[in-house]
């Protein structure tokens, strides 16, 4: 039995509105192909955990701010979300950049609230002007709150929905072994768990 210390602690964030959508199953299908692509690069992936926002969406308050109580379902999410290792964060292209409901909850995080995270983004889009949309607009805002986002964001039009497997797994060749190397890094000086408290959102 492998050490479960040994393992990379996972998250999928999904930030589409919409339950069951397109984007949550290329966020499956990229975990699918970097699991055996980082492990090549000795980079052992926990089996992932998944934050649906579709599922979640309806108890995301109207605007996050200490008075207003997260509740235990949201609370979990950003738990979630914070721990340290691998965080893969999917979204939709709204009105060319990632959906409002994604800003939303990782607007309830406090600033570094991702500090301890290696986050990989992607993003599906419609018209080929928006493929560059996660690395204009989602990686930065993964950087602003700390996270270290070492490798450019994968970007699907709907027209390669059908070549997703493919497409996939190009970009996780291409990039699993610089993003081996920080998750390693990143692993192996750890320091031991902490409790983060959840209940400050950032300032705006």
């Amino acid at each position: 039995m492998r050490d479960r210390s040994a393992l990379v602690q996972t998250t999928l964030l999904v930030g589409s509105p919409r339950k069951g959508s397109r984007t949550g199953g290329i966020a499956i299908r990229l975990m699918e192909e970097l699991s055996p692509a980082l492990a090549a690069e000795g980079v052992e992936l926990a089996r992932p955990d998944i934050v649906d926002l579709a599922d979640v969406g309806a108890a995301l308050p109207l605007r996050a701010s200490r008075s207003v109580p997260l509740g235990p379902e949201i609370e979990r999410s950003l738990g979630l979300v914070r721990r340290a290792g691998l965080l893969m964060v999917v979204s939709p292209t709204f009105k060319g950049t990632y959906t409002g409901l994604l800003k939303l909850f990782l607007d309830m995080l406090p600033m570094d609230g991702l500090a301890d995270c290696v986050a990989v983004g992607a993003m599906t889009a419609g018209w080929a002007k928006h493929r560059g949309a996660g690395d204009q607009y989602l990686r930065p805002l993964l950087t602003e709150l700390g996270a270290t986002a070492p490798v450019p964001c994968l970007s699907i039009l709907e027209e390669e929905f059908e070549d997703v497997p493919e497409v996939v797994a190009g970009w996780s060749r291409r990039w699993a072994p610089a993003l081996g190397a920080v998750v390693r890094h990143q692993h192996q000086s750890a320091p031991p768990l902490v409790s983060h408290p959840l209940t400050g959102a950032r300032a705006s």
